[in-house]
Order: structure tokens, then sequence, then C-alpha cells
């Protein structure tokens, strides 16, 4: 089985100053805005870190809760934040690491049982296992 999903990027101008948008197959995300200084500099508009910390952290907690459902558990609530960070090396920016910070709530679960199957979703999670994916590319000018 298969599920594919798409997002677009258009861009327009150079590095500081072009602007760019995104946009998401189900329009949640509609022209969304970013650019160097949303990205760099803390304006508004989104920025493809924070797009990847919140598919990371969606992922993430929707595997444990079914984690959580096969070992016979219910979370009252899981909420789970993804620091992703950005960082200058010698070859250019690179993304080295993204923290998970989890805080649940679930009825019957020992602290041991939890981390234990928290540990398991953060290491089978789609999006964790994306990070070792082979990327392809088609590229063209029109």
């Amino acid at each position: 089985m298969s599920i594919d999903r798409s997002a677009s990027a258009q861009w327009s101008g150079g590095l500081k100053t072009g602007r760019g948008s995104l946009t998401t197959q189900s329009g949640v995300l509609s022209a969304a805005p970013y650019g160097f200084s949303s990205r760099f500099e803390g304006q508004p508009g989104t920025n493809p870190e924070e797009l990847i910390g919140a598919a990371h952290a969606g992922c993430f907690t929707m595997q444990l809760s079914a984690l959580l459902e096969k070992a016979g558990l219910t979370a009252e609530r899981l909420e789970t934040k993804a620091v992703v960070s950005l960082e200058k090396d010698a070859t250019g920016f690179a993304i080295p690491r993204i923290k998970l910070t989890l805080t649940g709530k679930v009825p019957g679960a020992s602290d041991e049982a939890f981390q234990k199957i928290a540990a398991e979703a953060k290491a089978i999670c789609p999006v964790s296992r994306l990070l070792k994916a082979e990327i392809s590319l088609e590229a063209r000018l029109a």
C-alpha cells in the first residue's frame, strides 16, 4: 500500500529579498508565505524547519498513541514539542538534530512502560525513519 501526499513551493527573486509560498495538497497551507526573514530572522511567515518539526511531532505522537493502544493503554493527553536545530557548518547549513519533548497523561501506565513505548514510537514513526530515507530528485528547466 502506498499513500502519496504532496506539497509545493513557489519562489521568486534572490535569497534575501525573494519571497515564496508553500501549499499543501489538503489546502491546510495555501500559499503560506516564507522567505529569508521568516527562516533566519524570526519574522512572520513559516519556514522548512518548523514544518519538519510539526510533521515529526504529529507523526511521533500518532505512532505513540497506536503503540499505547496496542499495549492496552489509552492516552488522555499527549503533547509533543519538536525543536529542529538549523546550524551552519563548514559545508553550509544542516539540521544536525531534532529534540522531541513529550508530556503524556496515560491512566494506568507506569513510567517504565511509558518510556519504553515512547522510545519505540520515536524509532519507528515514519518521519523519524524519513531521516534515513533515499531521496530522489527529478529536475527540469521550464
